[in-house]
């Protein structure tokens, strides 16, 4: 297709090219070789008057213009893609459609590996890809490179659709011989303990240490630092330490394995997790249909979960 003398074939590589500033891997993304990736970028260059990217010691940087392009050149290839190549009817049953998604692992445990199994059952065509979180994610989601980013609400992508999908406590877990630990947690002894806590990203973002300082001014006695939610309990066994996690992971792994789940010594806000998606996608129908199946899911989940903890409560 060409538009004002622009085959729009070339706005594909042009936005692979301003993503990657980089010849090789914008090479490797678009499935070319790199001199065949060298003469799109000079017909682009051409049709734009204006370098684009120009090499600077050993990298290519985007010129002012080439930056000014970035945005519009995205929307308009999300625009096309939900509008004009996706088709209209939604029929999940007969869908082959390969659905993207960034989640932490707890989240895939909690929620996750049950709902794939469902849609599965419902849609056996449609397919899955589960991305960690992080800034590649939330740089992939703006550009509409993800169908779904669930996180906390404080990592919201501004000006894009956003659900609350629920709201979890946070619970202290132990190993349920620790000689130390009865059937509760005071703040001394808490803060006594040794704390296995998660570290996000590249800069290691611990989950809750920036509440505790804000609300306490102190620091826990962190002694183990791992990358993901779902290790936390099995570093818990055998020690004496502690750990501060999501209410759900914790209580799925205390049916597998010897923890003790206890209230936190000091109220600690709930985590709203939310699901966004990019503004593209809105009206697309079968991604209206999957984040439908998604939040119903999670509800009848949250049902079956305060019903748990009735009768817990009730038993107790």
């Amino acid at each position: 297709m060409r538009f004002q003398h622009l085959d729009l074939n070339l706005l594909v590589a042009l936005d692979v090219l301003l993503d990657e500033q980089n010849i090789t891997r914008a090479a490797e993304r678009l499935h070319m070789t790199q001199s065949a990736t060298s003469g799109v970028l000079a017909r682009l260059r051409k049709y734009f008057e204006d370098d684009l990217l120009v090499q600077v010691g050993r990298t290519m940087q985007p010129t002012p213009y080439a930056q000014e392009l970035v945005g519009p050149v995205r929307e308009v290839l999300l625009t096309i893609r939900s509008s004009i190549t996706t088709k209209p009817v939604c029929d999940p049953t007969s869908s082959k459609r390969h659905f993207r998604i960034a989640a932490s692992d707890y989240l895939i445990s909690v929620v996750f590996a049950r709902f794939i199994q469902r849609i599965h059952d419902i849609a056996p065509g449609i397919t899955f890809e589960l991305h960690p979180p992080g800034e590649q994610a939330i740089e992939m989601a703006t550009r509409g490179e993800i169908d779904l980013i669930i996180f906390p609400e404080r990592y919201v992508i501004e000006g894009h659709p956003t659900a609350l999908l629920f709201e979890e406590e946070h619970v202290c877990v132990v190993w349920r011989d620790n000689p130390e630990v009865g059937t509760s947690l005071t703040l001394e002894q808490y803060m006594q303990m040794g704390h296995i806590s998660v570290g996000f990203g590249r800069s290691r973002q611990l989950s809750i240490e920036d509440w505790f300082m804000s609300q306490y001014g102190f620091k826990r006695k962190l002694e183990v630092i791992t990358t993901d939610f779902n290790t936390l309990p099995q570093l818990l066994v055998g020690t004496r330490r502690v750990a501060t996690m999501p209410e759900r992971l914790a209580k799925l792994y205390a049916q597998y394995i010897p923890l003790k789940v206890l209230p936190p010594p000091v109220k600690i806000p709930v985590m709203h997790e939310n699901m966004q998606w990019h503004k593209s996608m809105e009206g697309d129908p079968l991604h209206r249909w999957l984040r439908k199946q998604i939040v119903e899911f999670v509800h009848e989940s949250e049902r079956d979960h305060r019903s748990t903890l009735s009768l817990a409560k009730a038993s107790g």
